[in-house]
């Protein structure tokens, strides 16, 4: 396969220009060759590159998370240990675990009070029986120094 521009880059990978240029000033994508007019050219792996950045997105990494990955790939097995895929993938699951905990928890919340009738913030702050938790950040609020 030949070498794309940054527009058939861009477009083959679902990403707008500026996108490419982002990535490239991360680190996350290598500075593509030049043609003599200064054209981009970015080699083949750098469509595979891009489809792996955007499917570790929606896996909930961050470019950071993703830069580091990339890092240890281009870095080899060094004589350091660093945690590689497999580990981070573990600590990435155990994290979206704690939110979808953290998330039923709201859910229930919001349930209870959608059937408590709340439809008032500052009645609902000062009914102790509301089960949205705005009475106990009024109280937190009126204590100063308790």
């Amino acid at each position: 396969m030949t070498a794309f521009s940054s527009g058939r880059l861009a477009e083959a990978a679902g990403v707008n220009h500026q996108t490419l240029r982002y990535y490239e000033r991360r680190g996350l994508l290598s500075e593509p060759d030049r043609t003599p007019g200064g054209h981009r050219l970015y080699p083949p792996e750098a469509l595979t590159v891009l489809r792996m950045i955007k499917a570790a997105q929606r896996l909930g990494f961050t470019l950071d998370e993703i830069s580091d990955l990339l890092d240890a790939r281009r870095r080899g097995l060094g004589a350091r240990r660093e945690p590689g895929l497999r580990d981070r993938v573990a600590t990435k699951l155990a994290e979206v675990e704690a939110r979808i905990a953290d998330l039923g928890v709201i859910r229930d919340t919001l349930r209870s009070a959608l059937d408590f009738g709340c439809d008032d913030l500052l009645t609902c702050a000062h009914a102790p029986s509301c089960p949205i938790p705005f009475a106990a950040a009024a109280e937190d609020a009126s204590c100063g120094s308790c």
